[in-house]
């Protein structure tokens, strides 16, 4: 154990594979652990640097494994692949991290607080009410085309769906009537919820002074800033506004192998 060095961890959700290795990359250890054996094992183990992938729940074990005094590194997924040397397994995938991690030019996903994570929460439940409200919308307006009911397409015409099915007058058959309603009002409901996120979100631009600056940007606002703050990394990470940009997906991908 004094040897090691470096210990690369594939994370799960009941059972843990560890791969420790020495500075010069050779094998010291290989364990698995339970999920309730894991803070007690790197408890006991002397400070080295412990890599994980950066995936769910990676930067809450990062953030206790740290506590114990350990060089926590999160790497992402796509750089940990091609290390893989055999079939893919959980201690393959261990041993890969560990391999990856001793790079000198691997690039590292920088840590996440608590606070941080909790603040990109609102973000992502808005998302998914969004995607939901888009699926439900899809299919009132589907199933309400097959009654020769249009209206245009947008979020702004789905009064116009909830009218079509609450008429009484409408010819809508009265076996569809019933479960067109359903979906009405888990649309209407769909849509309080996010009005409800919205003003949480406008509420969090106000009261931080960094979103209040983003909103002075052209085209940028409540729910843009906010999301900056939340879950960009620190401006400090990226050398130049063009890594930025590559970060946000804002730039082509570079295909060739040439210069």
């Amino acid at each position: 154990m004094e040897e090691v060095s470096t210990v690369g961890i594939d994370l799960a959700k009941s059972v843990f594979q560890v791969h420790g290795a020495d500075a010069s990359g050779a094998v010291v250890f290989r364990k698995k652990l339970r999920r309730d054996q894991v803070l007690a094992f790197f408890s006991t183990l002397p400070r080295c640097v412990v890599a994980m992938e950066a995936c769910a729940s990676a930067h809450h074990w990062a953030r206790e494994i740290a506590a114990f005094g350990h060089d926590t590194k999160l790497i992402p997924p796509a750089y940990v692949k091609p290390f893989v040397k055999r079939q893919k397994n959980d201690m393959a995938d261990a041993e890969a991290i560990c391999e990856a991690a001793q790079r000198p030019t691997m690039r590292f996903v920088q840590g996440k607080s608590a606070e941080a994570q909790a603040s990109a929460v609102v973000f992502r439940t808005r998302d998914l009410l969004v995607r939901q409200r888009t699926q439900l919308i899809n299919a009132l307006r589907g199933h309400l085309t097959e009654f020769g009911y249009t209206v245009r397409q947008g979020v702004g015409h789905v009064g116009k769906l909830i009218e079509m099915v609450s008429d009484p007058t409408s010819d809508i058959p009265a076996q569809a009537r019933p479960v067109l309603v359903v979906i009405a009002q888990g649309l209407e409901a769909l849509q309080a919820q996010i009005a409800l996120l919205d003003r949480e979100i406008a509420r969090r631009a106000k009261a931080d002074p960094v979103a209040k600056r983003l909103m002075t940007i052209p085209g940028v606002g409540p729910v843009i800033a906010t999301a900056l703050v939340a879950l960009a990394p620190a401006a400090s990470t990226f050398r130049r506004g063009r890594d930025f940009a590559a970060w946000l997906g804002l730039v082509p991908r570079q295909h060739s192998s040439g210069g």
